[in-house]
């Protein structure tokens, strides 16, 4: 049993950020055109909280220790509201191209921050891949201010990057409440908990979004986004951070822009950038270096 757990973990975390994928094109299909990303937050917690309700079916409620409820309100705070927040708000004003490309420096980030807490040293090696990355994503983001760029925004992209600093925050903070508890208990109370935090805030957004001029297409994309990217994926990442680093896991970021860039092309939601292009090979190059960088100093089990 125990050697189907890594082969599942990898596929788990594979298959969400594939899911993830699919949001940059059809949130910037849907967002701010037919429903703003208040509406468009506090719904999906809304949906995330009913679903993390559905394992109590089979399942009994697992106590909280007192000394932890404080973390998992914040975490609630963290992935639950501001990720979104700005994950949302982000791609309204950029592409999905540089969006997704951007949401690829987590790893950069999880590894600064796992430096800072003594979860990890640093190595020449780790320092080359976190300066290119970050040039890298400097250059997404100055990059986007050109008449070129036209559906590339600054204010945009810089939040997308605030959206992948707070992913790695959760998945260095937050991995010892994983290895505790189950993944749906904390995930009941992270969902349940920002839903009801958000839900006052965008309940008149949600109220005063225009239904009626939604297309079947614009329905099926909402619906998807509403229902399917923040209880799933996150309940995938949460089962694979038992068994896998943070680094080690937000290494398949890469995929994101793959499936994205496919299909914002495909969907002509966007259109392919030379430097944008040039500026993505630096920043994988740079999380390339960090991740067997990390794979390296592990020892071998």
């Amino acid at each position: 049993m125990r050697q189907t757990q890594p082969l599942a973990s990898h596929l788990s975390i594979a298959l969400c950020n594939i899911v993830w994928a699919c949001d940059y094109p059809l949130y910037n299909l849907v967002l701010g055109r037919y429903i703003s990303p208040l509406a468009m937050v506090a719904a999906s917690l809304v949906a995330a909280a009913v679903w993390s309700l559905v394992p109590l079916l089979w399942e009994r409620p697992e106590p909280i220790e007192r000394k932890d409820m404080t973390k998992i309100f914040v975490a609630a705070m963290l992935i639950g509201i501001l990720r979104k927040l700005c994950m949302m708000e982000g791609l309204v004003r950029t592409s999905p191209v540089d969006g997704s490309i951007i949401g690829t420096l987590t790893p950069l980030f999880v590894l600064v921050l796992s430096v800072a807490v003594g979860l990890e040293g640093l190595s020449r090696r780790k320092v080359v891949g976190l300066a290119l990355g970050m040039a890298g994503a400097i250059g997404v983001i100055l990059s986007s201010s050109s008449a070129a760029h036209e559906r590339s925004d600054t204010t945009g992209n810089l939040l997308v990057l605030g959206a992948a600093g707070v992913s790695a925050l959760y998945m260095v903070w937050f991995k010892g409440l994983v290895s505790k508890y189950r993944v749906t208990t904390l995930l009941r109370w992270i969902y349940c908990l920002s839903a009801v935090v958000m839900l006052p805030l965008g309940a008149h957004d949600i109220y005063t979004t225009d239904f009626s001029a939604m297309s079947r297409g614009i329905v099926a994309a909402t619906l998807f986004v509403l229902l399917v990217p923040t209880y799933l994926p996150n309940l995938l990442l949460n089962y694979s951070l038992r068994f896998v680093e943070p680094t080690t896991t937000s290494i398949y970021a890469y995929l994101q822009p793959v499936v994205a860039i496919a299909l914002s092309v495909a969907m002509g939601l966007d259109r392919l950038h030379i430097d944008t292009v040039l500026f993505a090979v630096v920043i994988f190059v740079g999380v390339m270096l960090v991740s067997t960088a990390q794979r390296r100093t592990q020892p071998n089990t």
